[in-house]
C-alpha cells in the first residue's frame, strides 16, 4: 500500500502558525483528491480540509475555515495545510488523507477518503 508521509507538526503558541506537508512517495497523487483529518485525545476523527486534484474545489470544517488553507503542488506530489491563528482546540494528531477511489473528482468530499497517514502531532500551547 502507498504510504502517506506527513511532516511539519510540532509545538506552537496560541495565535501562531504552522505548515504541514504530505507526500505520497511511490504513487502519483496529482489526479486525486487529497486532504487532512485530525484526532484529539478522546475525540472522534474530524475531517479538516480537502482539495480536488486541480485545486478548483476545497472543503473546510467550520472550526478552521478562514484560519487554515489547504493547497497542493502536483509537480512535487505534495499537499500542504497552512495553519494560522491556531487555538488550543487545534491540538491533535493531524493525518494526511487520500481519495484513491476516483480520479479527477470535481467537488471536494472528505467522506470519500480511502487512506490515512500515520499522522503528525500538533500541540498548541497557551
Amino acid at each position: 500500500q502507498v504510504q502517506l508521509v506527513e511532516s511539519g507538526g510540532g509545538l506552537v503558541q496560541v495565535g501562531g502558525s504552522l505548515r504541514l506537508s504530505c507526500a505520497a512517495p511511490g504513487r502519483t497523487s496529482s489526479d486525486y483528491q487529497m486532504g487532512w483529518s485530525r484526532q484529539a485525545p478522546g475525540k472522534e476523527r474530524e475531517f479538516v480540509a480537502a482539495i480536488t486534484w486541480n485545486g478548483a474545489s476545497t472543503y473546510y470544517t467550520d472550526s478552521v475555515r478562514g484560519r487554515f488553507t489547504i493547497s497542493r503542488v502536483n509537480a512535487k506530489n505534495t499537499v500542504y495545510l497552512q495553519m494560522n491563528t491556531v487555538k488550543p482546540d487545534d491540538t491533535a494528531v493531524y493525518s494526511c488523507a487520500a481519495d484513491w477511489s476516483r480520479r479527477w473528482r470535481s467537488d471536494a468530499d472528505p467522506r470519500a477518503f480511502t487512506q490515512w497517514g500515520q499522522g503528525t502531532q500538533v500541540t498548541v500551547s497557551s
